[in-house]
């Protein structure tokens, strides 16, 4: 995401650790690197939602998958997010 929206890394962890709400940071993003046109969002997306299914960061969703006691459960990267955040119940994608 960070290359996405070209800016580092570190300097989105500090706006984030200042505080402020997810538009706010958006914004910020936005400000500071690249704002997405329509277009260029909607191939992030589809690229994004399928993360950690069958390619190089499976490897991730598999450890998430072990650490969280889920057998598989998880099949994406956004799920171990929305498990790690809480909003994941095993069997019933919340």
């Amino acid at each position: 995401m960070c290359n996405f929206l070209r800016i580092d890394y570190e300097q989105l962890r500090q706006r984030v650790l200042e505080g402020g709400s997810d538009e706010e940071i958006l914004e910020w993003c936005f400000v500071q690197g690249h704002r997405p046109n329509e277009m260029q969002v909607r191939v992030w997306n589809a690229f994004a939602e399928k993360l950690g299914w069958r390619d190089p960061a499976a490897r991730t969703v598999a450890r998430v998958n072990q650490r969280l006691g889920l057998g598989g459960e998880l099949a994406t990267i956004f799920e171990c997010i929305d498990a790690d955040e809480g909003r994941f119940n095993q069997g019933n994608k919340v």
